[in-house]
């Protein structure tokens, strides 16, 4: 009969990189002391990379070795299981659609759970609570629009939305615009602005 641990490897082998395994999934193997048990070891031995509380993913094997799962497939995994939405700064957005030429340094995230740090590899990643609008059309373009506004604030958000208006497809555009209701009012007062301009 497999061990505990043996079992655990052989049921994150059945999944593709990047999907998250729960304790809590695990519990038809044995009782949970022993399958938290089981799973540290295994973060010990760094066969499992610890992403959050009962929440483990395989690190990536290539030819040059092995390395923890890319921050990207972290987020995914952590969002997926925690039933989390998890979205990228408002600086990372800004900088993504071209509206800033700084690059975050660190990688920093917003979520609607709660704010923690996560050791991923060598690398720290930190989720900040947020507020419930900040998250609108989280997973599209829209939503990056609305978080890249927010970090540029009122002042220089107008010239912005003014200069996206013409590079966004119109159907980003229209998401912003019916958006607009849901968040803050000096933000539904520039998109507004921009709708009808």
């Amino acid at each position: 009969m497999m061990r505990l641990t043996e079992q655990i490897l052989a049921i994150a082998a059945e999944h593709p990189d990047g999907v998250a395994l729960s304790a809590k999934n695990l519990l038809h193997l044995g009782n949970r002391a022993a399958v938290d048990q089981a799973l540290s070891r295994l973060v010990g031995r760094k066969q499992l990379v610890r992403i959050g509380r009962g929440v483990y993913l395989r690190p990536v094997t290539t030819r040059f070795g092995t390395r923890a799962p890319s921050v990207e497939q972290a987020i995914a995994a952590l969002a997926t299981q925690r039933g989390e939405i998890i979205v990228s700064t408002a600086a990372a957005a800004a900088n993504a659609l071209g509206l800033t030429t700084q690059v975050p340094v660190r990688s920093v995230y917003l979520t609607s759970g709660r704010s923690r740090k996560i050791q991923l590899g060598m690398q720290m990643v930190e989720l900040r609570h947020a507020p419930r609008w900040q998250f609108t059309l989280a997973g599209r373009p829209a939503g990056d629009v609305i978080r890249a506004l927010a970090w540029l604030g009122p002042a220089k958000g107008e010239a912005a939305l003014k200069t996206l208006k013409r590079t966004l497809p119109p159907e980003t555009f229209g998401d912003l615009v019916a958006a607009a209701p849901l968040l803050p009012t000096w933000l539904a007062q520039i998109i507004g602005k921009a709708a009808y301009l």
